[in-house]
């Protein structure tokens, strides 16, 4: 294969995307080490090497449906939405996209499979959930509105966080979950809020999201009300002490967060505008991940 083609194939994993995936883990290898926990090199490498793979599964898929449902063509891309436009470029990389998404969701599902085996049964309904979400999530997950807004703080949150944890420690633990929860609601935003600016498109290939359901204004208030309950749960976990005091630097992050908040309700339904928020977004969802794990290891 040409060079340029390995080239192409790649942006189909939204490389800057995949960061979100080793923030979150971070706070399950951060919690191991804040209760004494001896990690295991090799577990711990298989399970980035598994939740990246899931990542990519989920983009390249995506990227696949997007261009076969027409919705490629139909998009104005930005830096956060509409694609890597890759495959409009390339049709001739389709099938080899898809076939590469799938791959990648097999790898994960073999490392979970070992992981069932070594450590325990008790992934197996995080781990048939998170296979589950990946595979449906383009061709059936967008189709649901409520599932939609739901399943990237899922897969981001409990699904992973958790389930890294019990990979280390053997075990699941309220504190941790509870800790998933607030990335549930920011990951959950992030995709929520990248859906502002594809919502003619998206209705026409016959997506059905929250901004589709209920419009942007309102789907706006849903992005104040997320970003509010995560931070009041970092506040209430640090408050019940499952989390040390020096996670309550993940508070930090509201310098993001409560200028996107007000760029949202301002220019909902200003794509130009709105784009600036998109960008704080996407900062605020990297740091808090970073610095709730930075205050555990503290």
């Amino acid at each position: 294969m040409q060079q340029a083609k390995i080239i192409a194939l790649l942006k189909t994993a939204r490389p800057a995307f995949l960061l979100l995936t080793p923030c979150c883990l971070s706070v399950a290898v951060a919690f191991a080490i804040y209760e004494g926990i001896e990690i295991d090199p090799a577990n711990l490498a298989l399970i980035v090497i598994g939740a990246l793979a899931a990542h990519i599964s989920v983009n390249m898929l995506n990227e696949y449906h997007d261009f076969k449902t027409g919705l490629d063509l139909q998009t104005q891309r930005t830096a956060f939405s509409g694609g890597s436009g890759t495959l409009p470029a390339s049709p001739e990389l389709a099938g080899l996209v898809r076939f590469c998404g799938l791959l990648c969701l097999v790898l994960t599902a073999f490392i979970g499979l070992y992981f069932l085996w070594t450590i325990g049964w008790g992934l197996l309904p995080l781990g048939l959930s998170g296979v589950a979400l990946v595979y449906f999530y383009s061709s059936r997950i967008t189709r649901r509105p409520l599932l939609c807004l739901l399943a990237p703080g899922l897969g981001f949150g409990p699904f992973m966080i958790s389930g890294a944890y019990y990979i280390l420690g053997g075990h699941y633990s309220f504190a941790v979950l509870m800790t998933s929860f607030i990335m549930f609601f920011v990951a959950s935003n992030l995709l929520l809020l990248n859906q502002f600016p594809d919502l003619e498109p998206d209705r026409a290939t016959g997506r059905l999201h929250l901004p589709i359901l209920i419009g942007r204004r309102k789907s706006a208030l849903v992005y104040v009300a997320f970003l509010g309950l995560a931070n009041a749960l970092l506040l209430l976990t640090v408050y019940l002490k499952l989390l040390p005091v020096y996670s309550l630097s993940g508070l930090f992050t509201l310098f993001w967060g409560i200028p996107a908040a007000i760029r949202v309700l301002r220019f909902y339904d200003d794509i130009p505008g709105l784009l600036p928020a998109l960008g704080l977004n996407v900062g605020l969802t990297l740091s808090l991940p970073l610095l709730i794990s930075l205050g555990l290891i503290w």
